[in-house]
């Protein structure tokens, strides 16, 4: 956040406007004012100053408030501890040293399925053609293969991708999506002849419940295409786990998960099965669950599954609602 507000408080610094809100070539006006800005993409720890839209711009205005009024103070008067962040923060620019804040550790546990979703930066396409989702899709099996995580459903739309997953090592997904989003926008970019980022921050993932969940998040996976109408029925649709999971063709990314092989021992009354499961479609209740605990990066499952994970890592993982949170979250998120 210090680095936000050095950035915002450039023009003052050069003395050219006293209230940064007076000069419109900032993100000033949408990180303080709530105007809208296409270009920007707010940071986690931006987001972190509320969960109320009104109350987070309030609290950032406070925070920038402060530092423009050590920067109009006297050099008598002004704090040490902030002309020395100061100081640092414009060495650590020059050497190209400046760190990043440090991000929250993901929800994870080896051996537990995620959902993951990996989005273009500004909902933009990922995906131009079939040569970019095989590309993708080469490089995906070949990090997950050698992090040894098992793929169990995918899909890939046209600005954003869907996995199902399970690593067998906690930081094995990360270092594998870390390779898979660079060699991929290099790729992308070289192609098409562009440059620059290509992801909206990195990807978003939830813990999984086995026992009642994982199931309904086969299905809301691979009926992505069919909720955006872009096909009638999931086996229309080309780049999607669907094909496998129903019997109708290989897949070397996929990798059945037990639960889903549970279902029956005979592949055809297996994927007879499925087909049965796939149609009857995700309730809207479903749907909200999913999509606000992947949102959130929390854990989707019972109360049961939630208790153990949370007492595992000593986080929150239930999804918050608007408003100021429970002190025992608070305490968690704190730790």
């Amino acid at each position: 956040m210090a680095c936000y507000r050095y950035i915002e408080l450039n023009p003052v610094r050069a003395s050219m406007i006293a209230d940064p809100a007076d000069y419109p070539w900032t993100s000033y006006q949408a990180n303080a004012l709530g105007q809208s800005n296409p270009l920007l993409t707010p940071h986690h720890a931006y987001l972190a100053l509320g969960e109320d839209t009104i109350a987070r711009l309030a609290a950032y205005r406070a925070w920038v408030k402060k530092g423009r009024r050590e920067l109009t103070d006297p050099p008598s008067r002004r704090s040490p501890t902030s002309v020395g962040s100061l100081h640092r923060l414009r060495a650590q620019s020059s050497a190209g040293t400046l760190a990043c804040m440090p991000r929250r550790p993901r929800l994870q546990l080896a051996g537990t399925p995620l959902h993951v979703t990996q989005r273009g930066v500004n909902r933009c396409a990922i995906f131009i053609d079939d040569l970019d989702r095989r590309h993708f899709y080469d490089l995906l099996c070949e990090a997950m293969a050698e992090h040894h995580i098992g793929v169990h459903a995918y899909v890939f739309m046209g600005n954003h991708v869907h996995l199902l997953l399970t690593p067998v090592d906690r930081d094995a997904l990360s270092r594998a999506m870390r390779n898979v989003g660079q060699c991929y926008v290099q790729a992308f970019n070289k192609r098409h002849r562009r440059s620059g980022t290509l992801w909206q921050g990195r990807f978003k993932s939830c813990l999984v419940d086995t026992e009642r969940y994982l199931m309904t998040v086969y299905r809301y996976i691979e009926l992505n295409p069919v909720r955006a109408a872009m096909v009638a029925l999931p086996e229309q649709y080309r780049w999607s786990s669907v094909h496998a999971n129903l019997g109708l063709s290989e897949d070397r990314l996929v990798s059945p998960h037990p639960v889903f092989l549970a279902q029956d021992r005979d592949p055809q009354t297996r994927a007879a099965s499925y087909r049965a499961w796939l149609r009857e479609g995700v309730g809207e209740d479903e749907l909200t669950s999913i999509r606000a605990h992947l949102e959130q990066e929390r854990a989707l499952g019972d109360a049961k599954f939630q208790a153990m994970i949370e007492k595992a890592l000593g986080r929150p993982v239930h999804v918050r609602h608007r408003g100021r949170p429970r002190r025992s979250d608070r305490s968690l998120d704190e730790g």
